[in-house]
């Protein structure tokens, strides 16, 4: 038998080659992908790790064959399980749960995603020294899990494919550059709409601290990408046209429905038919309801012997909500009755003036570069300089949920650049019924349930 220290110090072996080959050509690999040839540079520090063992990197054995104390050997693990954590989330995938309605019946609160970042091409990290797993803060303590510098320039990787129409898309919130630790929906910006910016920023006891977050700390949401760059996207009284031909249909997209009965309607009757109580609002008395639920499911609900009538409940055209973006006069938008609205692409140039600006301005501002947007003697600048046109940088995309009335999405908070795109989901691992108790609350039947690409 060789000793401890002989094959600590042994050099050469064919076993140290075969490793070295292995993860050599990983390395290169990787680096081809991420296309940083830096990564290189770690190449002879493989090669001295299992060929020429010039340093001795096995320091948690000693040559007299007793070990270092336990505290080293859990901190290695744990280093090494962080960083191995941090590539598989940053460049292969991650996991996401899904906190709100906004996506039933396709995806379910209290499910649990696999994230693929490889289906549109995995983002380098923007902000590279952060905590794995916490997204922009760290649990317990609440201070933020990452440094803001260095920040590195966005770049995508080479992926299997690009987003689609209909596709559902994890992203990071557009308009979540600045937030509040305490009120998060609505967002910041809405809130300022809603109660002014001065209330909000006066009321930290109520709404929190405002913070800044890089586009990669921002939260992640999930929704629908109902128009790529380049599309023409209108709703009319609730149905979305794409480049003028309505949408395919979804299965299980929902709306808000008013039931008024004679008595109050069994909740767990309800739930039966995929309505979750989160989308359940009744009036004091039980006789008036507000359900968010498919059409299949208002049928079923009408035909209830305590059930009076059924009636969707849809805005009506050229009725002007000041929250739907582009929160101007100018566009009497609302949820159903929504444009037409054209989707920037990477190259577009549009002519710009005083009514289209709203639609544009937070794009030149912010997604685009931090620009400095003027208007002076009703003419538009563009840092310092006269500007009639712009030419968009990347592409956007318009998201929608599909439970459409219950849904804060781009009809409210305008496009999602390019660089905000995660991932897609690909299948549910755990799913967890939020309103149920342990261990009815677990919904086996949704485990490994397939995401559809469409």
């Amino acid at each position: 038998m060789i000793p401890l220290k002989d094959q600590i110090n042994e050099k050469g072996t064919p076993k140290g080659w075969r490793k070295f080959i292995i993860w050599g050509t990983i390395l290169i690999l990787f680096t081809i992908w991420v296309g940083n040839l830096w990564l290189n540079l770690f190449l002879p520090l493989l090669f001295d790790v299992y060929v020429s063992k010039y340093v001795r990197w096995n320091w948690k054995v000693r040559p007299n064959g007793k070990k270092v104390h336990w505290v080293l050997e859990w901190l290695d693990a744990i280093v090494f399980a962080l960083v191995a954590v941090a590539l598989i989330n940053n460049y292969l995938f991650q996991n996401y749960k899904i906190p709100t309605s906004s996506l039933e019946e396709s995806l379910l609160v209290g499910d649990h995603l696999f994230v693929s970042k490889v289906a549109f091409g995995p983002r380098n990290p923007i902000t590279p020294l952060s905590f794995p797993l916490a997204q922009h803060t760290m649990p317990v303590i609440k201070t933020k899990s990452y440094i803001e510098k260095p920040q590195w320039e966005y770049k995508r990787l080479k992926g299997l494919g690009k987003v689609e129409n209909d596709d559902i898309v994890v992203f990071n919130f557009p308009t979540g550059d600045t937030a509040l630790t305490i009120v998060n929906n609505p967002d910041y910006y809405a809130l300022c709409r809603i109660y002014g910016k001065e209330a909000v920023l006066n009321n930290p006891q109520q709404f929190g601290e405002v913070v800044w977050r890089p586009i990669d700390r921002r939260d992640n949401y999930v929704k629908r990408c109902v128009a790529v760059a380049g599309d023409d996207f209108e709703m009319r009284n609730g149905q979305v046209y794409i480049n003028g031909k309505a949408q395919q249909d979804i299965p299980g997209l929902q709306h808000g429905h008013y039931v008024r009965t004679n008595a109050r309607l069994n909740p767990m009757v309800l739930k039966d038919l995929g309505v979750t109580q989160e989308d359940q609002q009744q009036s004091a008395d039980g006789k008036t309801y507000f359900l968010n639920m498919t059409d299949a499911a208002a049928e079923k609900v009408a035909a209830f012997s305590a059930v009076k009538s059924v009636k969707k409940d849809i805005s009506p055209a050229g009725k002007y909500d000041p929250m739907a973006f582009p929160h101007s006069p100018a566009y009497a938008w609302n949820r159903d009755n929504y444009g037409p609205l054209h989707i920037p692409a990477a190259g577009e140039t549009v002519k710009l003036n005083l009514t289209n600006l709203p639609i544009y301005e937070r794009i030149i501002t912010v997604y685009d570069g931090s620009n400095n947007l003027e208007v002076k003697d009703s003419a538009i600048y563009i840092n310092g300089e006269l500007a009639t046109e712009y030419t968009f940088k990347q592409d956007y995309y318009f998201m929608m949920g599909d439970n459409r009335h219950n849904s804060t999405d781009s009809r409210f908070w305008g496009f999602v650049p390019e660089d905000h795109v995660v991932g897609r989901p690909v299948f549910v691992w755990l799913s967890l019924d939020p309103d149920k108790s342990f261990p009815g609350n677990i919904r086996f039947k949704r485990f490994f349930h397939w995401v559809p690409k469409q």
